[in-house]
């Protein structure tokens, strides 16, 4: 299970930031929603989301704006008001659920996917939509029409391009680096720091590290979270893990800086998730069922 794709801007360059209660909620939904077949109750949420610390007429303000936004539906069932996710939002949770827990390490030989596009200027908003989804996606900008990410990312793209309606607009190629452009001597890594902010991502993940690692050393030393516990806490390391997943195009390790956190940062989280989604579930369902 899975949170919505696609991610937030950060408070700070190199800081996780501040999470909003809008993430939170579709946290929630997206780990315990879809098994109840998408809906939930406006009561359970407002109760899972002081667990949380966000206050009810907050919670009620953000799923107005989810709900505008197209990502949930009002719905009433058994006289129960509550909301669902929507069938776009389904399908981008599905499709997240890879990448955010089983997220994949690109190999050198591989090779990558290109997306050459032009887009006319009276299209701006295909083109903003574009350029959006493919960041999303994790590709770098080689130049303004020129994009690039690792190969495994080719079928996610052409399905991006059909989905959007901008097929017409882009090509895909499937590419081999050669040679540093002018006979430098830079190299692939060099140019992977350029199409890509490595630097910022390894700062977000040594701050996701910092922030979730005390959680894993308590557990680890004999000290178990109560259900309630586990919940809040997998709820803030889920969607913290997310808005990183979203960022790191996943480029071959020996690509990366000497120094890289995402590693660790990744087992953090195959740490957490293991000992802490059962508790969490656990605490959920006694609401639920009261």
């Amino acid at each position: 299970m899975n949170t919505v794709s696609g991610t937030e801007a950060e408070s700070e360059p190199g800081s996780l930031g501040k999470v909003q209660p809008r993430q939170l909620i579709v946290t929630v939904y997206g780990l315990y929603a879809r098994d109840t077949g998408g809906w939930m109750s406006v009561a359970s949420l407002i109760q899972l989301l002081a667990d949380l610390g966000v206050e009810a007429p907050t919670v009620r303000s953000s799923v107005s704006r989810l709900k505008r936004a197209g990502l949930l539906e009002a719905e009433s069932v058994s006289g129960a008001a509550g909301y669902r996710i929507s069938p776009e939002t389904e399908r981008i949770l599905r499709d997240g659920d890879p990448r955010i827990f089983a997220a994949r390490r690109a190999t050198v030989d591989e090779g990558w996917v290109l997306v050459v596009f032009s887009v006319p200027e009276s299209e701006r908003a295909k083109r903003h939509t574009l350029r959006t989804q493919l960041t999303r996606l994790g590709f770098g900008s080689v130049s303004a029409g020129v994009w690039i990410a690792p190969g495994h990312v080719h079928g996610e793209a052409e399905d991006m391009l059909a989905r959007h309606g901008l097929r017409s607009y882009a090509d895909l190629f499937r590419a081999d680096y050669l040679s540093v452009a002018g006979g430098g001597d830079g190299g692939l890594s060099a140019k992977v720091r350029s199409w890509w902010d490595t630097v910022r991502l390894q700062r977000l993940y040594v701050a996701f590290l910092a922030a979730h690692r005390p959680a894993a050393e308590r557990i680890a030393g004999g000290s178990p979270l109560t259900d309630r516990e586990a919940f809040t806490t997998y709820i803030r390391v889920l969607t913290d893990w997310r808005r990183l997943v979203y960022l790191d195009p996943g480029v071959p390790r020996e690509l990366l800086p000497a120094e890289w956190s995402g590693t660790e940062a990744s087992e953090l989280f195959d740490e957490l998730h293991t000992r802490l989604a059962g508790p969490a579930h656990r605490h959920v369902e006694r609401l639920r069922t009261g």
